[in-house]
């Protein structure tokens, strides 16, 4: 389950109770483009996820849809292409059911092959372009996709490459130029700088040309397409063992994007969104490609995130929305080039992947003049359940109020069967027509996800009397210290709030005394100093005995998920592999004197 608690991204002004009972407008296709009250909650995911491309393709061809690297397409443009594309992929044999994995960082063609896979009725499958080769195999074994999309890079190509020869279930690599995304003049001097970084020519017997597919002629054969149909499989973070892949139909991930329509504050026309976060992951693949496409926005992109370049492309471009995790707010904040840029065109932020400091909000609302906001979403629900209101209260620490059309159950930790009276804690269980249809080839999984029809997060919090959720922690990071529940979040914030600390992540140790005990790993920012004996003096104000860590270890960074969010799981494998090297060095020690 790949949790983005934190995550934000509209406004919410009502319980989901109200807005399943409030009054509709018609299907996907005759939507206005631009926010509206909430429908009915059937109405939701009405139409398939490819009608909302249609439409802005047939409604705005004329409008630029991508600007990347200098290089700026048109949604009539896009258009063309996705059809060329599929017409290639269909006379590949590619159809519906089949799955597409595409291994590719942000560019057009994502989007171009994303939207040609879901008109045929295939089934996209997002991977992380930075998995190992042994990830990417493994994960290629578990949903058996017919054909791989990549870029002609090296670090990426040949890997997948090396994954498809090996597997019965691939039958073809369509392998994209990198170049292909670029300017003029910005290809020749990729050529010319960059050549050792690409592959001219790729030793595999399953090798397609994106040329060839384009070469295609005539028009793809499209099949009908049922909201209910699997559209997307979206491999989870998995906080231990290996991801299991959420299988996201056409109704769930448009339903997500007409959320967004009907709680987003408006836009003007030609307004555009800044693209830096990676849209094979869910957070961007709602909130930024799906939403932008919907409202015929240009995408600014980036192929990966880059300080001073998304400064410089924020002060050129002029983007509207940025959505970011709080590493990046902060980074911008912490920058000594932050007062060269202008950043005032941002309108409204909304931040994902890990909770939102309050003092990290404060600061780039002053700096960049926008609002910031945060939520709560998961890879099984498309991603967004809940956000705090742009416009009405936003609660320090909560992750807001639910969407319309979300239910929220507090279910009771030791009896899930059982409901939690309104203000006390429990495990965060949520219905609604974004949440997603089960895990792929895993009946079992599937079943535990569930209870009484809602699904359940993992997470432990509680909803105020107005509606406000707020997150105590993970399920299965609750500390139990002297058997009294001790939570790790509620440690964390506590030391995001002394001046020193840009990242803190606390784990439960074995303790002889306690069972448990919490341990704090912090990594201050820079230029900062404090010492241990101080810091833990600060924290006495904020935790109570039971709370305390029983030791704070600075770091210079602390590991991150693939969108930036410090990882705890990560951390607790480096502490692990830490803890066997220390005993090796000990042991051939011993040996060596022995």
């Amino acid at each position: 389950m790949l949790r983005l608690s934190g995550y934000s991204l509209f406004a919410a002004a009502g319980t989901a109770r109200e807005a399943g009972d409030l009054a509709a407008g018609s299907a996907l296709a005759d939507f206005p483009l631009e926010p509206r009250r909430p429908r009915l909650r059937d109405e939701y995911g009405a139409m398939p996820i490819t009608q909302t491309f249609d439409r802005t393709v047939a409604d705005k061809p004329d409008a630029i849809a991508t600007s990347f690297m200098g290089q700026q397409r048109s949604y009539g443009l896009l258009g063309q292409k996705v059809e060329r594309v599929a017409k290639g992929l269909q006379d590949l044999g590619v159809g519906p059911g089949d799955r597409v994995g595409l291994v590719m960082p942000n560019a057009p063609q994502f989007i171009i092959y994303y939207y040609a896979v879901l008109k045929l009725g295939a089934v996209v499958v997002n991977f992380n372009p930075l998995y190992t080769e042994a990830e990417l195999s493994d994960l290629v074994e578990t949903v058996a996709p017919k054909v791989l999309v990549s870029f002609n890079l090296k670090a990426i190509v040949q890997k997948v490459a090396e994954v498809a020869e090996a597997s019965a279930h691939v039958q073809h690599v369509v392998m994209i130029p990198f170049t292909n995304s670029l300017p003029f003049t910005k290809s020749l001097l990729f050529r010319a700088f960059k050549g050792a970084d690409v592959v001219s020519k790729l030793e595999s017997s399953k090798l397609v040309h994106h040329a060839v597919l384009m070469a295609s002629v005539g028009q793809a054969d499209y099949p009908e397409i049922k909201p209910e149909q699997l559209a997307v499989l979206q491999f989870t973070g998995g906080t231990t063992g290996r991801p299991k892949a959420a299988m996201l139909s056409h109704r769930n991930i448009a339903a997500n994007v007409e959320q967004a329509l009907d709680w987003l504050p408006p836009l003007p026309e030609g307004s555009s969104h800044m693209a830096v976060l990676p849209f094979f992951h869910i957070f961007a693949m709602t909130s930024v490609m799906n939403y932008s496409i919907a409202l015929g926005l240009k995408m600014v992109m980036m192929p990966r995130f880059e300080l001073r370049q998304l400064m410089a492309l924020i002060d050129k471009q002029k983007p509207n929305v940025l959505c970011a995790v709080p590493t990046i707010f902060q980074a911008v904040i912490n920058s000594p080039l932050r007062e060269k840029y202008d950043l005032s065109s941002l309108e409204y932020c909304i931040s994902g992947g890990a909770p939102l400091p309050a003092e990290v909000k404060a600061s780039f609302e002053e700096l960049a003049g926008a609002t910031v906001v945060e939520g709560y979403g998961l890879s099984e629900t498309s991603p967004v359940l809940t956000s705090n209101p742009f416009e009405g209260v936003n609660k320090a620490g909560s992750i807001g109020l639910t969407w319309p059309a979300v239910e929220l159950s507090v279910r009771d930790l030791d009896e899930p069967s059982k409901v939690m009276p309104q203000g006390e804690s429990g495990e965060l269980c949520f219905k609604g027509p974004n949440v997603f249809m089960g895990y792929y080839n895993n009946p079992e999984a599937t079943e535990a996800s569930f209870v009484d029809g809602y699904f359940r997060t993992g997470d432990v919090g509680y909803q105020d009397e107005e509606g406000y959720i707020f997150i105590n922690d993970r399920v299965k990071d609750m500390i139990i210290a002297s058997g009294f529940k001790v939570y790790p979040r509620a440690i964390e914030d506590a030391l995001y709030k002394h001046p020193a600390v840009a990242e803190a992540l606390v784990l439960g140790m074995p303790d002889d005394y306690r069972g448990e005990a919490p341990v704090a790993y912090v990594a201050l920012k820079a230029g900062q100093t404090v010492e241990k004996e101080a810091l833990e003096d600060f924290l006495t104000e904020y935790l109570s005995k039971i709370e305390m860590p029983r030791d704070i270890v600075f770091r210079d960074a602390l590991p991150k998920t693939l969108i930036g969010k410090p990882s705890r799981k990560d951390l607790r494998l480096e502490i692990e592999a830490e803890i066997e090297a220390e005993i090796e060095a000990e042991e051939a020690g011993e040996q060596q004197h022995g």
